[in-house]
C-alpha cells in the first residue's frame, strides 16, 4: 500500500521532492521524471518492537543511516583534489552523531537531496531496504513471537520486501558471488575509488556493515529473553575496540551473523547486496570522470544488475561458514583483516576475467604485477607501488596489451560477454556447493559469557 514510512511517521515529516523547477544546475529537467510514491511498511503485531526495546541500538543504526545518506551529496558537490581534507572533516562529523546519535532515522533525501534529486531510485533502493532492516529487527525483537516462528515471520517480511516494490527495486537474495558477476564492474574506471582516496569514511562505513549484522546475531545468540544484555556488549565492543580500531574490509553476512546467515540466507544477501551498492555508489559519485547523467545510467545499470531477479532464491544458500561460531561481543584479528570473504570473491572474478583479457596469456612477472596491484587496490588508501586510481588503470599500467571487452568502461554499458562468462563460471561452482545447512530453531539459545571462536 501506498503511505508514509515508519521513518517518516516517527519523525512526523514527509516531503514531496524533485519537482523539475527545483533541479540543481546540470542535472537535466528529465532527470525529475521519476515515481516518487512510497510504500509503507508491512504492519504486524512486531511493528517498533526494535525501536522500543533496544532504543539505544535503534539510534546508533539511526545515526549511521546519517552519514550513509549525507556521503551522496559530499562525494558529487565536493571538488575531487580536496578528497583528504573532505574525508578527514566527515570521519569527524561522523563520529559525532555516532557518540550522540539521533533519536529516529533519517531518510536518504534528508541529508543529501541533490543526489536524490538527480537519480532518485538509488534513495529509494536504499531507503526501502533499511526499512527491511527494521522489519526484521523487529520480528526479532519481539517477545511475544515464540523463538521457533522466528523464521516464518522473517520469511514473510522477505516476500513482502521483494513483492511490493518497482521491479529492480529490492536486492536480490542470492550471493554476492552471483550478483557482482552480474554487475560487472571491474573494469570500470570508478572502481574503489572512494575505498582509495576516501580511506577514512569508508572505514567507517566498514564499521557499520559490521554493526548490522553483529546486532542480528546478539539477537541469535541471546533468544527472546537475554537480548538486552547481549546488544549492549555489542555497543560496547563498538565503542571499546572497533571504532578505534577499524576493519579493514565490508565483511560479509555470513561472518559476522552465520547463525542470522542460516536462519535467513534470503535476508542476509539482501544486505549484503545493500551494503555493496553503497560502496559502489560512493566510488560512482567520487569519480570526477563523468557528467551527472553518466553516473545515473551507471548508478541504474547497477542497481538493476544486483537486484532481485526470479530464480534468485536457488542459489541463496550457496554460501560457505568461514566463522561459523562467531560471537559478536569479539573483535578478533580476523574481523579487523583487509582479508576476507568478499576479496576472495574479488579475486575469484579477476581470474575468470584473465583468459579473455590477454587472450595471449601472461607472463609471470606481469601476472604477479597484476595480482600485487589487485590486492593494493582492494585495501584502504593508496600504497606505496599502487597505481592510483581504478584497477583498470593500475592493469593498463603494468600488463599493458589489455582487450578491452566492449562495455568494460562506458557509462551504463554491460560488458555482455564479460558477464555472461563470469555468471556461467559460477554457476558451475555453485552447482558442486552444498547448499548451507538451515539453523534449528527449535530450540532456543541460552546465552552465556563471550567467547572468542578458534576459527
Amino acid at each position: 500500500m501506498a503511505g508514509m514510512s515508519r521513518r517518516a511517521l516517527l519523525t512526523g515529516a514527509a516531503g514531496v521532492f524533485g519537482a523539475a523547477a527545483s533541479l540543481p544546475r546540470g542535472v537535466g529537467r528529465a532527470l525529475a521524471l521519476e515515481q516518487r510514491n512510497g510504500v509503507s511498511f508491512l504492519k504486524g503485531p512486531y511493528n517498533l518492537a526494535f525501536f522500543y526495546r533496544h532504543n539505544r541500538a535503534y539510534r546508533i543504526g539511526a545515526g549511521m543511516h546519517f552519514f550513509h545518506s549525507k556521503q551522496h551529496d559530499l562525494l558529487q558537490l565536493t571538488r575531487f583534489e580536496d578528497h583528504a581534507a573532505v574525508d578527514a572533516r566527515f570521519d569527524k562529523e561522523a563520529q559525532e552523531w555516532l557518540r550522540d546519535p539521533p533519536a529516529t532515522e533519517p531518510e536518504m533525501p534528508y541529508y543529501s537531496s541533490y543526489v536524490d534529486r538527480a537519480m532518485h531510485t538509488l534513495f529509494r533502493t536504499i531507503d526501502w531496504t533499511h526499512m527491511h532492516h527494521e522489519q526484521t529487527y523487529d520480528v526479532m525483537s519481539f517477545r511475544e513471537i515464540p523463538w521457533a516462528e522466528k523464521k516464518v515471520w522473517t520469511d514473510r517480511t522477505v516476500r513482502y520486501y521483494l513483492e511490493m516494490q518497482t521491479p529492480g527495486v529490492p536486492r536480490s537474495v542470492a550471493p554476492l558471488e552471483l550478483t557482482m558477476r552480474r554487475a560487472g564492474i571491474m573494469m570500470k574506471p570508478y572502481l574503489n575509488h572512494f575505498r582509495n582516496f576516501y580511506p577514512l569514511d569508508q572505514s567507517l562505513f566498514y564499521v557499520a556493515h559490521w554493526w548490522h549484522p553483529a546486532v542480528y546475531e546478539a539477537q541469535m545468540i541471546s533468544g527472546n529473553h537475554d537480548q538486552e544484555v547481549a546488544i549492549k556488549a555489542v555497543e560496547e565492543t563498538m565503542y571499546r575496540e572497533i571504532l578505534n580500531d577499524r576493519p579493514q574490509r565490508m565483511v560479509l553476512s555470513r561472518e559476522i551473523m552465520p547463525r542470522y546467515s542460516r536462519m535467513s540466507p534470503e535476508s542476509a544477501n539482501i544486505f549484503d547486496n545493500l551494503h555493496m551498492l553503497h560502496g559502489i555508489a560512493y566510488s560512482i559519485l567520487a569519480y570526477k570522470g563523468w557528467s551527472v547523467e553518466e553516473k545515473r545510467a551507471e548508478m541504474y545499470r547497477v542497481i538493476e544488475a544486483m537486484g532481485y531477479q526470479p530464480g534468485d532464491e536457488v542459489y541463496a544458500r550457496k554460501f560457505r561458514e568461514p566463522h561459523p561460531g562467531y560471537d559478536p561481543r569479539t573483535y578478533p584479528a580476523w574481523v579487523r583483516s583487509p582479508q576476507g570473504a568478499m576479496g576472495m570473491i574479488m579475486m575469484d572474478m579477476l581470474m575468470e576475467m584473465l583468459p579473455m583479457m590477454y587472450p595471449g596469456g601472461l607472463s609471470k612477472d606481469r601476472k604477479a604485477a597484476v595480482m600485487r596491484q589487485m590486492m593494493m587496490n582492494g585495501r584502504l588508501g593508496i600504497e606505496p607501488g599502487e597505481v592510483p586510481g581504478s584497477l583498470h588503470d593500475a592493469l593498463m599500467q603494468v600488463a599493458p596489451g589489455m582487450r578491452m571487452m566492449p562495455g568494460s568502461t562506458e557509462p551504463g554499458e554491460t560488458p555482455a560477454m564479460m558477464v555472461e562468462h563470469m555468471v556461467s563460471a559460477w554457476k558451475a561452482k555453485a552447482a558442486r556447493i552444498p547448499d548451507v545447512a538451515p539453523i534449528d530453531m527449535g530450540v532456543e539459545p541460552s546465552f552465556g559469557p563471550a567467547r572468542v571462536a578458534v576459527r
